[in-house]
């Protein structure tokens, strides 16, 4: 679609309540489906509310009944599908007229609900996300004469984790915590009573039997004061002795580390 010359209204955000389904891949062997409804669009990208959480970085598959003059192609199909890029996420609070998910997820938990900001990338994935569906992307530039965002992978994560931990405080002590394993509809399929090898505010390292692959969501009680964390499993590998350990990063909140010192 051309943009040149009309009015802004093009990029200006419609409050459009209609409903989307959103397929997020964590891993190339986990993926989940929620339904939920638009909070606003524009041909670069939209709004919308889920149960599950996920990250800025990731990719999501979204089906929605578009309206085609502001689509950037498959005009004449009944459904835009479209990958789109996860560039916000925080946490939703209800207004009026406002979009809401009519899929519930994590039943046994009140889990809240997040708002989501994606832009809009095209038709097909990356290939890096089609060899791994955890690799996160950042936004290069918008396509020229074009609607849509270009990506590029974001650099390493354990390169970033290794610079991180220069500059942060990361205690190596053990604290004993539960992690649960979610199924593709929020409920909890595993779960393992362990403890830290090394926490800092960000992330932690934990001793773990479970079997968990790079890019799933988890979710770490200190068992002390019931705390709750949401974690993406950036690596799952052995350390020195031969015991597996889970590389954790904290996604909806930092680890408050003055309770623990």
């Amino acid at each position: 679609m051309e943009f040149e010359g009309k009015s802004r209204r093009a990029r200006e955000r419609l409050k459009l309540a209609l409903p989307v389904r959103v397929l997020c891949k964590e891993s190339a062997d986990f993926e989940w489906v929620e339904l939920s409804r638009l909070i606003d669009v524009t041909p670069f990208g939209a709004r919308f509310t889920l149960v599950h959480l996920t990250e800025p970085g990731r990719l999501l598959h979204l089906t929605l009944p578009m309206p085609r003059q502001l689509r950037c192609f498959d005009h004449i199909e009944q459904q835009y599908r479209v990958y789109a890029l996860v560039r916000n996420i925080s946490p939703y609070k209800e207004e009026s007229g406002r979009g809401v998910p009519t899929q519930p997820a994590r039943p046994q938990h009140d889990t809240p609900r997040f708002e989501v900001g994606v832009a809009f990338i095209g038709s097909r994935a990356p290939a890096a996300y089609e060899k791994d569906p955890s690799t996160r992307f950042e936004i290069a530039n918008l396509v020229e004469g074009n609607c849509l965002w270009e990506v590029r992978e974001r650099p390493n994560p354990e390169h970033n984790q290794q610079a991180a931990r220069s500059t942060e405080t990361r205690l190596q002590m053990p604290i004993d915590v539960m992690v649960e394993i979610f199924d593709e509809t929020g409920s909890i399929v595993a779960s393992e009573q362990t403890v830290t090898e090394n926490i800092s505010r960000r992330g932690a390292a934990v001793w773990t039997t479970l079997e968990v692959e790079r890019g799933r969501f988890v979710r770490m009680t200190s068992l002390q004061n019931q705390m709750s964390v949401t974690a993406a499993v950036r690596a799952r590998r052995p350390g020195p002795d031969g015991i597996m350990r889970l590389h954790l990063e904290f996604i909806d909140r930092s680890w408050p580390l003055e309770g623990f010192e």
